[in-house]
């Protein structure tokens, strides 16, 4: 059996982005190991539970230091969940642990909770409200992060839910909370719905969703364009779908249209599905959880509508949207339109011009800049 520092040591981010600047494991993985050292200790098989585990450095670190089985995992990002499952295989840790969504199949039992903090105080709610229902009433939690993220409401939101929350010093720019005796939850608060008048349209969103409920300002100005996008297209796809706002718009304005959100956040996923049939078009709208259309066969789709992410967790970094930009020039038919909106100083043209087809500007206020990419065959060739 390896060391746990050679362990970590050979993580990697793969199939998420890798770069020089973006690493699998930091030392916030780190601390909240070592935080948890002694309950993970005395832990028996079965009844330790990981959450938002990045690239698997809690998952492994703990399942190595104290020879742990039965773990249970969530992760909200289908990466990280690809990520874990290919570094267990290659440290021979993979049968180690069973993944599962967030709910009482993972926390039923569990005495120890490991929890990367979420930076959405609304997906810290609702997993706190989760654990606090399911998990065992004696259950310890060590939820950590990296200081420039973590806030004094995290400590708050912890709090509406335990009785016991208390913040560790703080060691190489990271932090743990450590929270014990669960409140007895009420009625359960997730997922949120809102009515949105100005789209005749009601939203569902669980709390890792992005925007949660509301129209974030990037796709109320895509929107705006809903009319011009490829009348004749007869297939659709919302690519990175969060809430499933712009795939449910579009099902709604065109009866005869099918389309398919893609997300690969678990909470996006349920979300989109739970707002498109509140709405009356759960027939006419799929929604998968999948990496940038990985699943979508070549040459299959007429539009694609995107709002593509700058972050990778918490690194600016375009390398998502460009992964997103060559998926959509392999899956559109010749023809075949994308329509983006994005930061404007982002300047994705010239991207979206090489990888997908010729792009032009139909839109651009102070913040964002709405385009148009048409698929010629040449490009649908080549990539």
């Amino acid at each position: 059996m390896l060391e746990v520092d050679d362990i970590l040591s050979r993580l990697r981010r793969y199939p998420d982005v890798e770069a020089v600047n973006l690493y699998a494991v930091d030392a916030a993985d780190r601390l909240i190991l070592d935080t948890a050292a002694e309950v993970l200790a005395a832990a028996g098989p079965g009844r330790v539970a990981v959450i938002d585990d990045c690239y698997g450095a809690l998952t492994l670190g703990a399942a190595a230091a104290h020879d742990l089985r039965d773990i249970r995992v969530h992760q909200d990002l289908l990466t990280g969940e690809q990520a874990l499952a290919n570094n267990a295989r290659a440290i021979d840790l993979a049968g180690r642990y069973t993944s599962h969504d967030l709910g009482p199949e993972l926390l039923d039992g569990a005495d120890v909770v490991l929890l990367r903090l979420p930076r959405m105080l609304s997906g810290l709610a609702e997993i706190a409200e989760t654990v606090a229902r399911y998990a065992d009433p004696q259950v310890t939690v060590i939820a950590g992060g990296r200081d420039k993220y973590l806030t004094p409401a995290m400590n708050d939101v912890l709090a509406e839910y335990f009785s016991n929350v208390q913040a560790s010093r703080g060691r190489q720019k990271s932090r743990t909370i450590t929270a014990t005796g669960p409140k007895t939850p009420g009625a359960p608060q997730f997922p949120l719905r809102e009515q949105l008048d100005e789209l005749a349209l009601q939203v569902v969103a669980h709390g890792a969703a992005f925007s949660g409920p509301r129209l974030d300002i990037g796709t109320r100005f895509l929107l705006e364009h809903l009319d011009r996008m490829k009348p004749d297209a007869r297939e659709a796809i919302d690519l990175g779908c969060g809430t499933g706002i712009l795939a449910t718009a579009l099902a709604k304005a065109r009866p005869h249209i099918t389309v398919v959100g893609t997300d690969q956040s678990a909470a996006a996923v349920a979300s989109a599905r739970a707002t498109a049939a509140a709405n009356g078009v759960g027939d006419r709208v799929t929604v998968i959880r999948d990496d940038a259309m990985a699943a979508v066969g070549d040459h299959s789709t007429d539009l694609v509508l995107c709002n593509p992410p700058f972050h990778v967790g918490a690194a600016v970094h375009t390398g998502s949207a460009i992964k997103m930009f060559a998926e959509t020039g392999r899956v559109l038919r010749p023809g075949g339109e994308l329509w983006t909106v994005y930061n404007s100083h982002l300047n994705y043209r010239g991207v979206m011009d090489r990888l997908v087809g010729k792009t032009d500007v139909v839109g651009r206020n102070r913040k964002f800049t709405v385009t148009r990419s048409v698929c010629g065959l040449h490009t649908a060739q080549r990539e």
